[in-house]
């Protein structure tokens, strides 16, 4: 650092603030110091300047895959938003399992990261215990929660997976079926499917429960064990657009008309969703702007802000196309 002052005729504070905090020092200098810095190949020591500052401008996220690409769009919100700010982002997947999730938080709480940010509001009681301990920001993310460990940014995927189940009542359905996977929040969905057919006066219809991840060819084998189990099923919620799109190609295959012979719904409004014949119905999630406001409550945790609200709720809306 003390070369890069030399080179560039500036302090080694200036230097160190070029570093941390660009936005605060000159054009004309912060581009002699990068010249510099370039110039020298210098890496600064994030290391030693957490421990000076107590920030290490790294922010940690948590998400079960980055395989389905709603998770992935969660992802490029956050960092687009941290990167803005210069932090960085780290990203940890939890595959679903309550004691990888724990692993990660303790890894990511010893490396003393400004911040975490998590997939769901279910944690393994050693996990939530230890983040009420620690005195770092967390964020929950993709469902909420009137006692989130610290803040929430998300939606509810019970009302959501109410409301889909009423829009397929609505369309005159009544022997609707439900599959999802063996996550918290597609328990919340499956929650919300038994709700909305308890509250028309039906029975419960017949479900499945998928082992992760959701995948077309997980969606192509739920239909056809739906179909054998229950021949005059008129209608499948799925709790993920990728099984729903392999249960669409499927009925293709079999020749079963959709929605004639069955209909078809998914959930989170992937982007092949209208692109499919029939184009899916489905729950859009707003899943881009969960990873930017969650980002921006993280951040405003970490500058000591108190004026954000600690539940977030983004909405859901149902999108009707032709699969219902």
């Amino acid at each position: 650092m003390a070369d890069v002052a030399r080179l560039a005729g500036v302090s080694m504070v200036t230097v160190s603030r070029a570093i941390n905090e660009p936005q605060k020092v000159a054009p004309a200098t912060l581009a002699r110091i990068t010249a510099a810095i370039e110039r020298i190949g210098y890496v600064p020591n994030l290391l030693a300047g957490s421990l000076a500052s107590k920030r290490t401008r790294i922010v940690a996220a948590l998400v079960p895959t980055i395989a389905n690409s709603i998770f992935s769009e969660t992802v490029q919100g956050m960092s687009d938003v941290l990167a803005g700010e210069h932090y960085q982002l780290l990203i940890g997947q939890t595959g679903y399992d309550a004691a990888a999730e724990h692993g990660l938080v303790t890894a990511f709480v010893g490396r003393r990261v400004d911040g975490l940010i998590l997939t769901g509001i279910d944690h393994s009681k050693a996990t939530r215990q230890q983040l009420l301990r620690v005195d770092m920001p967390v964020v929950e993310t993709w469902d909420l929660t009137p006692s989130p460990i610290d803040c929430v940014v998300g939606f509810s995927n019970r009302d959501a997976g109410q409301a889909m189940t009423r829009y397929l009542l609505g369309r005159g359905y009544r022997r609707i079926a439900f599959v999802g996977g063996a996550d918290d929040r597609s328990s919340s969905r499956r929650a919300g499917w038994r709700a909305a057919l308890a509250a028309a006066g039906l029975g419960e219809g017949p479900w499945l429960e998928l082992p992760p991840p959701a995948t077309v060819v997980a969606g192509r084998e739920a239909i056809d064990a739906l179909i054998a189990r229950a021949p005059d099923l008129r209608a499948v919620f799925f709790s993920n657009d990728a099984l729903a799109l392999g249960a669409l190609l499927q009925c293709q295959r079999r020749g079963w008309a959709v929605p004639d012979r069955i209909a078809i719904a998914g959930f989170t409004d992937t982007e092949l969703a209208a692109e499919f014949n029939p184009a899916l119905t489905t729950v859009h999630v707003r899943g881009r702007e969960i990873g930017e406001l969650a980002a921006r409550t993280v951040l405003a945790r970490i500058e000591g802000r108190g004026d954000l609200n600690a539940v977030v709720d983004v909405g859901y809306s149902i999108v009707g196309r032709a699969s219902a």
